[in-house]
């Protein structure tokens, strides 16, 4: 054996794969572009679902302050955000599509580790969810004229009405459907020109993390998406009372453990917040088959109409 030969046997002897320590990730949060830990230091376990809820990661517990903080980050990006051209966002948007698309193999690990599908279906499900930011990053250019128009008033007058984007909205995304729903509420209030403070799925959390990856590294302003990790019931009420937080969608909280929407709902009438209701009624809420092809109501519902009035030339 030659000596170069020796020396690669003993390290592979050395360096046994059967004696391998797993390295444990922590995850953080992504706020303002950046990723915080949890300013309460808490943090907390990630299993598989089914049977065998294997350990996958730790994730940070996101807490009161951490969700002030989000909201800070998101009203300092608003302005130049929402002062983009449509289609300016929509080549940002369009980015983020492509860099999910890089991570497919990833994504579609974490679905099938967090929703317990097979390797093959949580592909499928990846790549709507791909498809889905698409779909609305192509609306960017496109809602104002769908949305406004002109309109017939008696006088000499144009008469016009233009939607423009809310705020701040805060979003608590679906427990079940880890990315594609997460994406089917997030998409579409950025596409506008409003910035996000989304409540990631409580127990599979970890497609949230690694699109907060994605965003860190795409053309993404800071702070125009912001990601928080942690129980839904806990911090769900401060978003939802929070005077700076101008509209929320409350689609996660159908199946959350220990929360009522209809809680929120109440808290959120404090500041006049526009709401966007879970699917179904009460006791009896269950989450919508996210899969169906998404219409215009989740864009919509996070736009205001400006009408203007200007006289006509003779």
């Amino acid at each position: 054996m030659s000596p170069t030969a020796a020396r690669r046997r003993s390290t592979e002897m050395s360096l046994g794969t059967d004696q391998r320590i797993e390295v444990r990730k922590t995850y953080k949060l992504y706020i303002g572009g950046a990723f915080p830990r949890s300013e309460s230091g808490r943090t907390y376990e990630i299993h598989s679902a089914g049977v065998s809820g294997r350990f996958l990661a730790n994730a940070a517990m996101g807490s009161r302050k951490d969700a002030r903080d989000a909201v800070v980050a998101a009203r300092g990006a608003f302005g130049k955000w929402a002062g983009a051209t449509a289609y300016n966002r929509g080549q940002v948007l369009y980015r983020v599509a492509e860099l999910m698309e890089g991570r497919r193999a990833q994504f579609t690990t974490e679905v099938a580790a967090a929703e317990g599908l097979t390797p093959a279906r949580a592909d499928k499900v990846v790549c709507a969810a791909v498809d889905r930011w698409l779909w609305y990053a192509g609306w960017s250019d496109k809602i104002a004229q769908v949305l406004g128009g002109v309109n017939p008033v008696a006088g000499p007058y144009f008469n016009i009405s233009a939607p423009e984007p809310t705020g701040v909205v805060a979003a608590l995304a679906p427990q079940r459907c880890s990315l594609l729903g997460l994406v089917s509420v997030l998409a579409p209030i950025v596409v506008s020109g409003n910035t996000a403070v989304v409540l990631a799925s409580e127990d599979r959390p970890l497609p949230a993390v690694t699109l907060s990856e994605v965003l860190a590294t795409s053309d993404v302003p800071a702070g125009v998406i912001n990601v928080i990790t942690g129980r839904t019931a806990e911090v769900a009420p401060w978003l939802a009372s929070h005077q700076d937080v101008n509209a929320i969608d409350l689609a996660g909280a159908a199946d959350a453990h220990d929360l009522l929407w209809a809680d929120l709902e109440s808290a959120s009438a404090e500041n006049l917040k526009r709401v966007l209701r879970p699917a179904g009624d009460g006791a009896d809420a269950i989450e919508p088959d996210w899969s169906r092809t998404p219409d215009l109501t989740r864009m919509k519902a996070y736009l205001e109409t400006k009408t203007v009035w200007h006289p006509k030339g003779r």
